[in-house]
């Protein structure tokens, strides 16, 4: 049988350690006796991990050595008692959540505006809003940048007015694609990250849920019919994300009857319209990927995302693929290098933060609405000056 080996877990199997390959560790034939000697060494890795006498969920590696060898190990039951923390607060937060919506939200009567036209849709994309980033900590980052609650009102307004300018349908469809938030205790969802942030998470989770309810709340008598897309599975928001996006979906559709909230717990995942399909993901998720999709197609990028296409049935004449994703905040749309799909990467909401101003460049946030028709399709990018940052 062949197997994925880390170079350690090769060495201590008696192999010569290959390189990496494009796809990763490379594989190893292993024979019976090898597999059972693997299966020893990973039952030592976890009896390790369950009798350290700190909690493992704190430990993310494992430093073994002897006299003869050095062997770094990963926690495997580090992610797993994350996972399980993060799922036990959000249980608890959606009991409360359900609660309280159900005594005090109350259905409102809406007169959507009907216009005559041949567009299918509007679409509005937006991504990586970092709510609570402080994107100049120690008032000395190379660009500066303000970004609070007051900053983030002021981008919302330019968004719905944007949004009515370029309307030309009676259904608006919004993707957020993650990173809304910029991370719980100011820490990204892997931990071990510090994040300078400007608000408390109490705090964060106010100014968040404000957003989208007044959002919505102007657009909702403009469209006759309002979806919104909420990506949780991403490498700041994770947990934070889906408390924000949970709490906003029960309290609006128990609030208006023309709104359809999901909020997206699969790393990818796609949505049909019409004759178009949006594979939808943040690039990047909070547990398996250190390295995202990049912002520019590789053939390991289209492998995975045809695949993708061809385990979901969506490689179709009749159906036109667009991929979209968020993290590089990067604004590069790509229609030629696949001909089954266009890759597309939207730039960040919220200003570039002090590490992006220091490692790369000044940057450039924004967003996209887009009007479809059955064969063809407009689109209205928009950039923040940088004076409004």
């Amino acid at each position: 049988m062949k197997k994925r080996l880390k170079p350690e877990v090769a060495k201590l199997l008696g192999f010569e350690p290959k390189p990496k390959t494009i796809h990763g560790n490379p594989r190893y034939y292993l024979n019976a006796e090898k597999l059972e000697q693997l299966e020893k060494i990973n039952k030592g890795i976890l009896d390790s991990c369950n009798t350290l006498e700190v909690n493992p969920a704190t430990v993310k590696h494992l430093w073994k050595k002897t006299k003869d060898e050095s062997v770094f190990i990963k926690n495997p039951l580090f992610v797993e008692q994350q996972d399980k923390a993060f799922e036990e607060i959000i249980n608890k937060l959606d009991a409360n959540i359900n609660e309280v919506i159900e005594k005090s939200v109350k259905r409102c009567k809406t007169k959507p505006k009907i216009i005559e036209s041949n567009c299918l849709f509007d679409m509005t994309v937006f991504t990586d809003a970092h709510i609570a980033m402080n994107p100049n900590p120690n008032g000395f980052s190379l660009y500066g940048g303000k970004w609070d609650a007051e900053e983030l009102n002021i981008r919302k307004n330019i968004l719905i007015n944007k949004i009515l300018e370029t309307k030309k349908s009676n259904k608006l469809i919004i993707f957020d694609l993650g990173d809304f938030m910029d991370g719980w205790d100011g820490e990204t969802v892997r931990k071990g990250h510090k994040l300078p942030q400007n608000m408390s998470n109490e705090e964060a989770f106010d100014v968040a849920l404000d957003f989208k309810i007044s959002l919505i709340d102007v657009l909702i008598n403009e469209y006759k019919e309002i979806d919104i897309i909420n990506i949780n599975d991403d490498n700041h928001s994770g947990a934070f994300s889906y408390v924000v996006n949970s709490s906003f979906k029960r309290f609006i559709e128990k609030r208006y009857n023309n709104i359809n909230v999901i909020n997206q717990r699969k790393f990818i995942d796609h949505y049909i319209y019409n004759n178009k399909v949006f594979v939808a993901t943040h690039g990047k998720d909070g547990v398996n990927l250190r390295f995202g999709f990049k912002p520019k197609l590789d053939a390991v990028q289209i492998e995975k995302i045809e695949n993708y296409l061809f385990e979901n049935d969506l490689v179709s004449k009749n159906l036109e693929v667009f991929f979209i994703k968020g993290d590089s905040h990067q604004d590069i749309f790509d229609n030629s290098t696949s001909q089954k799909f266009k890759y597309w990467n939207f730039p960040a909401f919220s200003p570039s933060s002090n590490w992006v101003q220091t490692n790369f460049k000044k940057g450039l946030s924004g967003f996209y609405n887009f009007n479809f028709k059955k064969d063809s399709y407009s689109q209205h990018p928009y950039y923040f000056k940088w004076e409004n940052n």
